[in-house]
């Protein structure tokens, strides 16, 4: 360890080149050295182990023909994501009729895309083999949903999953997009750490409900696209029945 220098003792043998604090462990039996590092060796060692950590990571490649993708995300169920990245992929389109906008939903074990788009069907193949989109309210759009029977469940484990991630970033035919919107599932798994790896996202949307236990999902999503260097901004949506079912104020 260059300067440092350790010594186990077994049973009374001398310690040498100890450089900083002795920490008696299990009697006489064990002795361990601890050093104070420098501000230059501190920022050495955690460069070092940005280095090693950043091994093996896949190299982000964009997704042929999308200009910008902006992921919708949530820490739980059932919150409004779905509803939210619809309405943003509408609301881009109504704000830019120049604009092209995609929708991909990359939720495979409960797709929403489909039944929220109007859209039915399968998907048809290119000259290329690449899968085309399904378009609706001039969006288009590409779901698991459109590859499975509507009640069908997907009995899926990761390796499968992962497999139709990569088909449904890869192996579409997006055209010329400005904007791709990305609903993705709830939670932090291997599913949002992917998409987050594979691509590059411009922003993501964090959506929530106001309970104190979705808000703390939400903080974990939020903490995780920070970890992989994605802009995360927090939406919160307050759905309709809450607000109805909210006490009058007093008078």
């Amino acid at each position: 360890m260059g300067a440092l220098q350790r010594l186990l003792l077994f049973g009374g043998v001398s310690l040498r080149g100890c450089g900083g604090a002795c920490t008696l462990l299990g009697g006489s039996r064990l002795l361990v050295c601890r050093r104070q590092l420098s501000g230059a060796e501190s920022e050495t060692l955690k460069q070092r182990r940005t280095q090693i950590m950043s091994r093996g990571l896949p190299k982000q490649k964009p997704i042929e023909g999308v200009k910008q993708v902006i992921v919708v995300a949530s820490g739980k169920g059932g919150v409004g994501k779905s509803t939210t990245a619809v309405n943003l992929a509408l609301a881009l389109a109504a704000n830019d009729s120049s604009k092209a906008i995609g929708l991909l939903d990359v939720d495979v074990y409960g797709p929403s895309i489909p039944k929220m788009m109007n859209l039915k069907g399968s998907p048809e193949l290119s000259q290329s083999n690449l899968m085309r989109p399904l378009l609706n309210y001039g969006i288009a759009c590409m779901s698991m949903g459109f590859l499975v029977e509507e009640t069908a469940p997907v009995v899926w484990r990761g390796l499968m999953v992962m497999s139709a991630i990569e088909k449904l970033l890869r192996q579409v035919d997006w055209g010329q997009l400005d904007y791709l919107v990305v609903d993705m599932p709830p939670g932090t798994g291997d599913v949002q750490l992917s998409v987050s790896q594979n691509i590059p996202i411009s922003g993501a949307v964090i959506v929530s409900t106001p309970q104190d236990i979705a808000l703390m999902d939400a903080h974990k999503g939020a903490e995780m696209f920070r970890k992989v260097h994605v802009p995360a901004k927090a939406y919160l949506r307050i759905a309709t029945e809450v607000v109805r079912r909210l006490p009058p104020p007093p008078e």
